[in-house]
């Protein structure tokens, strides 16, 4: 199988994590094509000494083994840009590799799409008013209903993620939460589990103790939960947001419902970065990410892990292999 990896934002550690992933990528089954700058990806070869040889190719069926296969979209050089800061031109580069890259997919030229970092800034400073790479992979494949969910130690999907605390308690309603339940149910039955518990976190402290600390948890969050389990779904809550997790982690459930971004990103974060793997539920195509950012301040130093990236191009295996 070939599956795609994008490069993200040049100025970030995308290039440098991209190329020490391949290094090890025989730990793995599928091959991969690059969707990123050629002469970017060759100057840090060089830098880091990782002895690859680089060949542009047109479409993903000109795989050939033996070298970087690189599918250059839009052209750049090290010129172009400052390591480690915000640009325009990266940004537009960054969504322009995501953009060829899903195409491919969709089209089946490749099984999957890894994402290296972007910069939301960056992107916007290009052009392209997105919150994410989320909303790009949505948009792009005209899906309306999907889901941030981090695989690793901890499973977890989110109600709403890049949008004010004050927006995000708006977005817990039935059906949000109801579809997010679904997606759980469904990703876990995927991974092998035949009966999953999904637990489903309040949004208020100890899940509003019964009223006292609001009325989400009895408006939206309960009558999700129970049209969950009229459909057949082990839905269990809502539980407190300060015990969950924990509890997540030990087994206790096989993945938790967050209602906004930090109430699960702290939890999925907290010790467990380099096995804590970006995925976007709902769409037609499998997309896995590495979760965390461009890292400027340590981009071009030759210290970036590439460790949740190689977690992520496991997952995209992982995926393929069971839909």
């Amino acid at each position: 199988m070939i599956n795609g990896i994008t490069v993200g934002d040049p100025a970030g550690v995308g290039p440098e994590i991209v190329l020490k992933a391949l290094k090890r990528a025989g730990e793995y089954q599928a091959q991969y094509v690059v969707y990123g700058p050629t002469k970017i990806m060759e100057y840090y070869n060089g830098k880091f000494d990782l002895g690859f040889k680089f060949r542009e190719i047109e479409t993903p069926e000109e795989y050939e083994d033996g070298f970087v296969n690189m599918i250059n979209c839009k052209d750049m050089s090290m010129d172009d840009f400052e390591v480690g800061q915000l640009s325009a031109e990266c940004g537009d580069a960054a969504y322009q590799y995501l953009v060829r890259a899903i195409h491919d997919a969709m089209d089946g030229k490749i099984g999957a799409v890894v994402t290296a970092p972007l910069n939301k800034e960056a992107m916007h400073m290009g052009g392209h008013m997105f919150d994410g790479h989320t909303e790009v992979l949505a948009t792009e494949t005209g899906t309306e209903k999907y889901a941030m969910m981090f695989m690793g130690p901890v499973k977890i999907v989110h109600v709403s993620t890049h949008v004010s605390l004050k927006e995000a308690i708006n977005r817990v309603k039935k059906e949000r939460v109801l579809t997010c339940i679904e997606f759980a149910d469904d990703i876990m039955k995927k991974s092998g589990i035949d009966h999953p518990s999904v637990a489903v976190a309040g949004v208020n402290p100890h899940a509003s103790e019964n009223g006292l600390f609001g009325d989400e948890e009895a408006k939206e969050i309960i009558p999700a939960i129970e049209a969950a389990k009229a459909k057949g779904i082990n839905a269990i809550g809502p539980l407190p947001p300060d015990s969950i997790f924990a509890k997540n982690l030990k087994g206790v459930y096989d993945v938790t419902i967050a209602m906004y971004h930090d109430q699960g990103h702290i939890a999925a974060k907290m010790g467990n970065v380099d096995k804590c793997v970006n995925c976007t539920l709902g769409l037609p195509i499998i997309r896995t990410s590495v979760d965390h950012g461009t890292a400027f301040d340590i981009a071009g130093k030759g210290i970036a892990s590439e460790e949740n990236m190689l977690e992520s191009m496991k997952y995209a295996e992982v995926f393929q292999s069971r839909s």
